[in-house]
Formats: C-alpha cells, structure tokens, sequence
C-alpha cells in the first residue's frame, strides 16, 4: 500500500504542475491529492514538498486551514479560464476539440469550486 500511495503521490504531483500549463486541468486538487498520500506514505516526502520553496507554502496553509483563501480560488479561476479561452480559440476550427476543452475547464472549474473558502 505504502508503495501505491508513492506512486499516486508523484503522479498526481506530475499532474498538477502539468495543470499550470495545460488549459482546464486544475492544480490545486492535485497538489493537495500529492500531499494526502505523501503524508500516509513517506515522512520524508510529506517534508520535501511542504519545504519546497515554491509549492509548499500553499500546501502548509491547506494543511493548517483545510481551505483556500478567495484570492487563491480567483487566482485559480481566472487563470484557467484564460487559458481555456486561448486553447479553445486556437483550436476553433475543431469543434470536438472545443468541446473537449470546454468541458474540461467547466469541470477544472467545478473542483476548485468545491474547496472550501476562507477569508
């Protein structure tokens, strides 16, 4: 199990920083996904990504507060929706593609809509 949940951890890590580049794919539920299995199945790499100088400092706080703050969430919001916009307008003579897109980023949007907000 300790393996499987490495394993998930890392994929879901490469997820989410794929999620910064890719149109619709949200990186926030997928940092927190990394953490989750990370702290079940490694100390050593719960500590290594709540110390790295660029992620960890939102994953410490979604650890203190189990929720995000509204500029995160608007942060989050915008920028997938730019970048769905963009993909979307790149491939508008495509429209499974659109679609593909659309869709995508509605349910990028969904998720992140679900976490918890605070002020």
């Amino acid at each position: 199990m300790r393996w499987l949940l490495i394993v998930t951890g890392f994929v879901s890590l490469a997820l989410g920083i794929t999620g910064v580049f890719l149109p619709g794919l949200p990186t926030t539920p997928f940092l927190i996904l990394s953490t989750y299995c990370f702290a079940k199945a490694s100390p050593k790499l719960h500590r290594w990504l709540l110390e790295h100088p660029t992620i960890g400092p939102p994953l410490q706080d979604w650890e203190a507060h189990r929720s995000i703050t509204r500029r995160v969430r608007f942060i989050a919001l915008t920028s997938m929706s730019i970048m769905v916009m963009l993909a979307t307008w790149m491939f508008r003579g495509n429209p499974w593609m659109m679609g593909l897109l659309l869709s995508s980023g509605a349910l990028g949007a969904w998720v992140v809509l679900r976490i918890k907000v605070r002020d």
